[in-house]
């Protein structure tokens, strides 16, 4: 889906434990360059591929995978996006999540010991496989660290925002040009028929730190909001983010 001149929210078809859903990562393009933020659940590398075609582009434009937080929904398929480009791809994300997505630390969320009572309710072969991802999660080395407040050089200036809550090391995206914010799992914030939610008790580590995080919203001019789970949000969204925090 077309947000903006140059931003393309993807809409990639996910299942895994035991359930099924959409997820939303962000393709940012111009004629010369392409940049993906996150890359999806594993097994999900052709659909980004479909996705790149559908608005004009083949993988050798992409230059760079922007990672949001280490959860297996948003790294899945950067092994696969490295080996495709021959390594020529930079990756980024939070200087607090290298170890992790480098494979040094194991996953917060998904590994065996957080995730021990969703493959107990799993039928068994699908437990199976869960299991061998939370051993074996996708890996990749993190070429560039990012820390609250940088600007990337792209597409008109590309903000960093340090949003923990959902998780420890998580970022949102302001886009300068476009007024558009990649809040990602931002909090927990998710997308619900064009109205914002969140954050949501169940998947956010830290709620205190999530309610705080939303504030920095606040100071941006922001015209429409991709959450990684629900879709695009352009209505009213500064108000809808400043009764969020009010009613919390």
């Amino acid at each position: 889906m077309r947000i903006a001149n140059g931003v393309e929210m993807l809409e990639l078809e996910a299942e895994a434990f035991g359930g099924k859903a959409v997820i939303h990562p962000t393709l940012l393009w111009d004629d010369k360059e392409a940049i993906l933020i996150d890359t999806g659940m594993p097994g999900q590398y052709e659909q980004i591929i479909s996705a790149m075609n559908r608005v004009g582009l083949s993988l050798d434009k992409l230059k760079a995978v922007i990672l949001t937080h280490q959860d297996i929904d948003h790294i899945g398929n950067v092994p696969e996006i490295i080996k495709a480009t021959k390594g020529s791809i930079e990756i980024f994300a939070h200087e607090l999540y290298k170890p992790y997505i480098e494979g040094e630390i194991s996953l917060i969320k998904t590994n065996p010991k957080s995730m021990a009572k969703i493959l107990d309710s799993l039928p068994e072969d699908q437990s199976r496989i869960m299991l061998e991802l939370c051993e074996n999660p996708p890996k990749a080395k993190i070429d560039t660290t990012l820390s609250d407040g940088q600007e990337l050089p792209y597409f008109g200036g590309i903000k960093v925002l340090f949003t923990p809550g959902h998780t420890p090391g998580h970022i949102s995206l302001y886009l300068k040009k476009s007024r558009v914010l990649v809040a990602a799992d931002a909090d927990a914030m998710i997308c619900i028929e064009g109205n914002l939610r969140g954050p949501v008790e169940q998947t956010t580590l830290d709620m205190d730190t999530a309610i705080s995080s939303l504030d920095k919203f606040l100071k941006y001019d922001i015209e429409s909001v991709i959450c990684y789970h629900g879709g695009v949000c352009n209505n009213k969204v500064h108000t809808q983010l400043e009764n969020i925090i009010k009613n919390l």
